[in-house]
């Protein structure tokens, strides 16, 4: 039945080129709807949905990290309405801590940079309707002590795992981030073993923490993770230039037939929007394509200083439903040809959404093949398009994503 499908498909697209558009031979029932089957998800009873805040590190790194800072981003996200957007979690990032531990082994923060300690920061987020997120490492250097000069020794968890875990409880962590940093090298660790060791120190506690761990995507943590952690990262960093979010989407059609369950999530790592030398339409681009990756969404550019253009992208109520929403399997790379390349994903309403991007500098035409008679929704306009009957398609500008949701008339 499926082959005849597939059969029909390919003989109407063959009828369909013109110029540069795209055949989409492929829909592929079997990848949408038979996913690799998952591990159950990590039972905390947390991340039902990609999770969503924002994170000190795209916007400051470590040099300009403060107190200050992500009180401010605190209150931006509350006055930008943001918050209720979803976005919730406010992550302190690397760089937070005193340069060594108490005499008791615990950890300390910066005295300089956070003056008032971490439990009244969480204390201060909570009181905002927000939820409060720290950093840490497996190994005995964070990432800034390996990458960045950054002088302190002995502030990460090796050694002092169920010590950090219950400190952060008692502080009021609500998410942790838990950062490979080269613990293999610096400290001979196992990847799986180390992250496992802080989850089972996390199940312990009265407090739940959203557990959330980033080694880069170096030993496949989609084929492992989902019974460990919540997110996992399946890429290195992401950086604020339109070749980096292209090669980092690239990287998420390998990873895509791992979608799961809700609970465990993919992660291509946090949102650039605003930063760097991206463009608006570049802009949403990105964050049009995290959604339909069903990617946690956690901003990396100070709110109250973001143009108009950007807070309207990443406050977007239409794709961030559609980010939130998980039925059957995240999005899929479903055609590329050039610049032109068709994703898409199924939805809960028994739709699909599909993504038509244009990676390149000219306007290209890209249809995308769908098989049935559909409504059709522009989520950037907020406009209804009309129907169509198989194939959905739109001129899209350079370096741009024409983001559309079918559903059944």
């Amino acid at each position: 039945m499926w082959c005849d499908w597939i059969t029909r498909i390919a003989k109407k697209t063959r009828n369909q080129r013109r110029g540069t558009r795209i055949v989409l031979v492929l829909l592929v029932l079997a990848a949408l709807f038979w996913p690799v089957g998952p591990a159950p998800a990590l039972a905390n009873g947390l991340a039902a949905t990609p999770p969503m805040g924002w994170n000190s590190w795209n916007q400051v790194g470590c040099r300009g990290l403060t107190e200050q800072v992500v009180r401010d981003a605190a209150d931006a996200l509350v006055r930008t309405g943001m918050r209720e957007a979803g976005y919730r979690y406010v992550v302190v990032d690397d760089c937070w801590q005193a340069p060594t531990r108490a005499a008791d082994g615990s950890l300390r923060a910066d005295p300089a940079r956070f003056p008032g300690g971490i439990a009244a920061l969480a204390a201060y987020v909570h009181a905002r309707g927000l939820l409060f997120g720290i950093y840490a490492v497996p190994g005995s250097r964070t990432c800034a002590v390996v990458n960045n000069a950054y002088p302190a020794t002995g502030i990460g968890s090796l050694g002092h795992e169920r010590q950090d875990a219950e400190l952060f409880a008692g502080w009021g962590v609500d998410y942790l981030k838990y950062d490979w940093c080269a613990a293999d090298t610096v400290d001979g660790l196992d990847r799986k073993a180390a992250f496992t060791r802080m989850r089972d120190e996390l199940a312990r506690l009265p407090r739940p923490i959203l557990y959330a761990i980033s080694e880069y995507g170096v030993s496949s943590p989609w084929t492992w993770a989902r019974p460990v952690a919540n997110l996992w990262r399946t890429t290195d960093d992401l950086t604020p230039d339109w070749a980096s979010v292209v090669s980092v989407l690239g990287r998420q059609a390998e990873v895509a037939a791992y979608t799961g369950i809700p609970g465990g999530w993919n992660d291509p790592d946090m949102l650039q929007v605003g930063n760097g030398t991206l463009t608006p339409d570049e802009n949403r681009a990105h964050f049009g394509l995290w959604a339909l990756l069903n990617a946690p969404l956690f901003a990396g550019a100070a709110p109250d200083t973001l143009n108009a253009a950007d807070l309207a992208t990443l406050r977007d109520p239409e794709v961030i439903a559609l980010d939130q929403d998980f039925a059957y399997g995240q999005g899929r790379r479903w055609a590329i040809s050039g610049a032109a390349q068709v994703w898409g994903k199924p939805t809960s309403d028994g739709g699909f959404a599909v993504a038509l991007l244009n990676t390149g500098t000219t306007p290209v035409p890209i249809p995308a093949t769908v098989p049935g008679t559909w409504r059709v929704r522009d989520l950037w306009r907020h406009a209804d398009l009309g129907t169509a009957t198989d194939v959905v398609s739109a001129t899209v500008a350079p370096h741009s994503v024409a983001l559309l949701r079918l559903s059944r008339p």
